[in-house]
């Protein structure tokens, strides 16, 4: 399927479904419609070409596969009565969705907050939100995460059982509104970090997760662009996949922040991601996204590694971990100890970390100090640290990485 037309079907998805969940009431036969719909302009739009009204053609498309399912499926004649006798009859026709005034309402935020439903696991959201909202196959979405497609297929069922009945409106403005629009924005966040850093698998990154991730916060930040929040992840994802062409070496293998080549740091990426949080850090209230964009932006900035502003990164550290308590925030905030105040500092407060129950077996927090002992010169307990972190991730291209940087200290001792 040429870009242009991928790139189009991807944009029109939640809007489209947006029309039909409005209109029939059915967010399940109306996803399931708009996938039906999708698939048939994948196949006849690079042929025929993109019809002058794309949206009007998907709508009245899925239009017709949900009304047919609706008088076909025998098994669910109750429900389906119930739902033809309070659609009027005209709709049942399916007449082209540019008729209706409400074919122009772009109802994506709405359809975002009902994929990010409090009712549903993390897990859920998140496969419901790039199915729904992203426009990615259920088959797609198992490959990204290394599941078979049958287990995704079923965590998405279940999850469109169990938002069948919510309301499809937008929570009114005030706490609801904000908490609801928060979980998208976790959603968003860890849709990117498994494309940024997958955690398991062959491969050290999966980047059509990352790059849907950076689209969906694209579309969330143009419809609440006065959140400043919103702005800062997406100025944190920009900022942070700037790096990834520097990220692995000619063999996939993972090439550390400090040794990465800064020239092929996409300087466009940079830009517009320091734009962003430049103007979003003066308007008011900072948050943990805006923070952490300042982060990488101070790391992107930096000619090369020994440029890097490690003073005014733990202070914004510091400041993020005011947000609350998180052990990869401590994890982080004790490398930027060590390269302020030393090793022996960072080694100090990762102990603090040895207690907490999701960090003391990680193995970052084994890898982080496996390269404060060898920056303290401390060359044999470095090694062994190394390889214990190797044994406990499950990313091939860590493990490779770290078993490397064993041997790499174990020759430097020698």
């Amino acid at each position: 399927m040429p870009p242009r037309v991928e790139d189009l079907l991807r944009e029109l998805a939640p809007q489209v479904l947006g029309v039909l969940v409005r209109r029939y009431a059915s967010f399940d036969e109306a996803e399931d419609a708009v996938q039906e719909a999708l698939l048939a302009a994948a196949l006849q739009w690079p042929k025929a070409g993109v019809p002058d009204n794309p949206r009007a053609w998907l709508v009245t498309v899925a239009a017709r596969r949900l009304v047919d399912q609706v008088r076909s499926d025998a098994a669910r004649r109750r429900r389906e009565d119930g739902l033809a006798l309070a659609t009027p009859q005209s709709a049942l026709l399916a007449r082209p969705a540019d008729e209706r005034p409400e074919s122009d309402r772009d109802d994506s935020l709405a359809l975002l907050f009902l994929c990010c439903h409090p009712d549903l696991s993390p897990s859920s959201r998140i496969a419901l939100t790039l199915r729904a909202v992203g426009g990615l196959t259920t088959a797609q979405i198992a490959a990204a995460f290394l599941v078979p497609e049958a287990t995704m297929a079923q965590r998405i069922s279940r999850a469109k059982q169990t938002i069948r009945n919510a309301s499809f409106a937008l929570p009114e403005a005030g706490a609801e509104r904000a908490e609801r629009l928060g979980e998208v924005r976790h959603v968003l966040y860890l849709v990117f970090n498994e494309g940024y850093t997958a955690s398991g698998g062959a491969d050290l990154t999966a980047p059509e997760l990352s790059a849907e991730a950076i689209r969906l916060a694209r579309l969330l930040h143009r419809l609440v662009p006065d959140d400043a929040e919103t702005a800062g992840l997406l100025a944190l994802m920009l900022l942070t996949d700037a790096r990834r062409p520097a990220r692995t070496g000619p063999h996939g293998e993972l090439v550390p922040l400090a040794e990465q080549d800064r020239g092929r740091w996409d300087a466009a990426l940079i830009a517009e991601g320091v734009e962003l949080i430049s103007r979003t850090l003066p308007r008011g209230q900072v948050g943990p996204y805006q923070v952490q964009a300042a982060i990488a932006a101070v790391h992107d900035e930096a000619a090369d590694a020994d440029a890097t502003d490690w003073p005014q990164i733990l202070a914004l550290y510091e400041l993020l971990e005011r947000f609350g308590p998180n052990p990869m925030v401590t994890l982080n905030r004790a490398v930027a100890v060590a390269m302020v105040h030393g090793p022996a500092a960072g080694l100090e407060l990762l102990a603090t970390l040895e207690g907490d129950k999701r960090m003391a077996r990680h193995h970052r927090l084994l890898a982080t100090r496996a390269h404060l002992l060898e920056l303290r010169g401390e060359t044999g307990p470095a090694a062994e640290a190394y390889r214990e972190a190797a044994r406990r991730t499950t990313s091939a291209p860590e493990r490779r990485h770290l078993t490397e940087r064993a041997r790499r200290v174990e020759g430097a001792e020698g």
